[in-house]
């Protein structure tokens, strides 16, 4: 992981969906040429989108779901800080 990762984290998904600016995604793409880390979360996150599209959504009960939210919200805030705006 180098300084510039967590700069990236925010625009991984619109990279991952090709909704981001060229300088952008060019900046992106030249970090992960240079960062491992980072190309293995990519690769991760590009087969769990391939996995999700791929498979048959399955309602959850709304508390569970509010559960799983939550908990999930407060963990990626607890590792990556809570996202401005």
């Amino acid at each position: 992981m180098t300084g510039k990762c967590p700069e990236y984290l925010n625009d991984l998904n619109d990279y991952l969906d090709g909704t981001l600016d060229q300088a952008t995604c060019a900046e992106i793409q030249r970090h992960l040429g240079e960062c491992e880390n980072c190309r293995i979360m990519i690769d991760t996150l590009r087969q769990t989108v391939t996995l999700c599209r791929g498979g048959k959504p399955e309602p959850l009960p709304p508390a569970l779901e509010a559960r799983l939210n939550g908990l999930l919200k407060t963990r990626w805030e607890q590792k990556f800080g809570k996202r401005p705006g």
